[in-house]
């Protein structure tokens, strides 16, 4: 896994899990996922074990 600087997320983009702002983009050898830091969180173990690569912001909301 490795963490890279990718284009920023923007309002625009939204959490594949339930809609709000994501601020966590994972990609996968299928695609890539975008998450709210509340589902990153939730699943923050399991997306560390598949990921390809993680685009953090989360440190946007502190």
């Amino acid at each position: 896994m490795t963490t890279t600087a990718v284009g920023e997320l923007t309002t625009a983009d939204r959490c594949d899990r339930c809609g709000a702002q994501a601020y966590l983009r994972v990609t996968l050898q299928a695609g890539e996922l975008l998450f709210c830091a509340h589902h990153a969180k939730a699943h923050s173990n399991r997306i560390k074990q598949v990921a390809l690569t993680i685009h953090d912001e989360t440190d946007k909301l502190h």
